[in-house]
């Protein structure tokens, strides 16, 4: 404004004096007057941009504000799932530490079956070679012995042990006798089952109504010899009949026939031990 002025006084300077000012000094005011507008015009321009870059700064500041409060508002958020994140991971390192206690204990447990199997195999393997040497060639034709599943099977042919549909035991089976009540002896930790089998050949003797009743009578009679004759503790020892029912071999044939008649003496590890070891199974925390 006080360019425009300026200007506007110079013009009426120069209307008022024109007759007497020469044309020299006329050309130079005039050109004092343009390079006044010229400035003029710049001071204008100037304006302008300067009144555009406040408002822009304005819109800027403005927009720094927002996105600040939106930043605010994202680190609250991040802030909290953390805090969520600690109280998990926590809770996750317990839990982990709880199947850690757990997976020792089983593999104790499972070391502890291992050991026992281990020392039942070794036990059932000394056995089997103590009385296989123990038997002479004769008696190895009538005794089988053999070691399935942990358990030592004996299997005894009938016609040695007894005649034919009688329960009473031979005198000549004895000695074999004798040298299995031996074995028995010396593994005092096991359990003995005796079981008698028969053919399907039916038995026809007024006192034994069938073959059930011929192998359970069987089984008793080698029963009460390894307690009577040769010291063996009763407790150990438990005495069953299968009849017919339990065949190694094809009744059809008189060779598979004589096979199923038989005496298995059956020596196990006393089923407690098995038990107390079950009774001693980790427990586990269902979550």
């Amino acid at each position: 404004m006080r360019l425009r002025a300026l200007t506007i006084a110079a013009v009426a300077a120069m209307l008022g004096f024109t007759g007497c000012v020469s044309n020299k000094k006329y050309v130079a005011l005039q050109a004092e007057h343009d390079s006044l507008q010229k400035q003029y015009n710049a001071s204008q321009v100037e304006l302008a941009e300067t009144r555009a870059n406040g408002k822009s700064l304005e819109s800027l500041l403005a927009q720094a504000r927002a996105n600040n409060e939106e930043l605010k508002r994202s680190y609250a958020a991040l802030q909290k799932s953390l805090d969520n994140s600690i109280n998990q991971n926590t809770q996750g390192n317990v839990n982990i530490s709880k199947l850690v206690d757990e997976i020792n204990a089983s593999n104790r447990y499972i070391k502890q079956l291992v050991d026992a199997k281990s020392k039942s195999d070794s036990l059932n393997l000394a056995l089997t070679t103590k009385l296989t040497r123990s038997l002479d060639s004769s008696e190895m034709d009538d005794v089988n012995v053999k070691v399935l599943k942990g358990v030592v099977y004996i299997s005894l042919a009938d016609n040695m042990l007894f005649q034919s549909g009688s329960y009473d035991v031979n005198s000549r089976a004895m000695e074999t006798l004798g040298k299995i009540a031996k074995i028995i002896k010396d593994y005092g930790d096991y359990d003995v089952l005796v079981e008698g089998n028969t053919d399907p050949v039916p038995i026809n003797r007024t006192n034994i109504r069938n073959n059930w009743d011929l192998s359970a009578l069987r089984a008793s009679s080698i029963v009460q010899v390894l307690q009577n004759d040769f010291g063996i503790d009763p407790s150990r020892l438990t005495a069953a009949g299968r009849g017919e029912f339990n065949p190694v071999a094809d009744n059809s044939t008189e060779v598979g026939r004589q096979r199923n008649r038989r005496t298995e003496i059956i020596i196990t590890p006393k089923l407690d031990q098995f038990l107390d070891l079950i009774d001693k199974a980790p427990e586990t925390n269902e979550q």
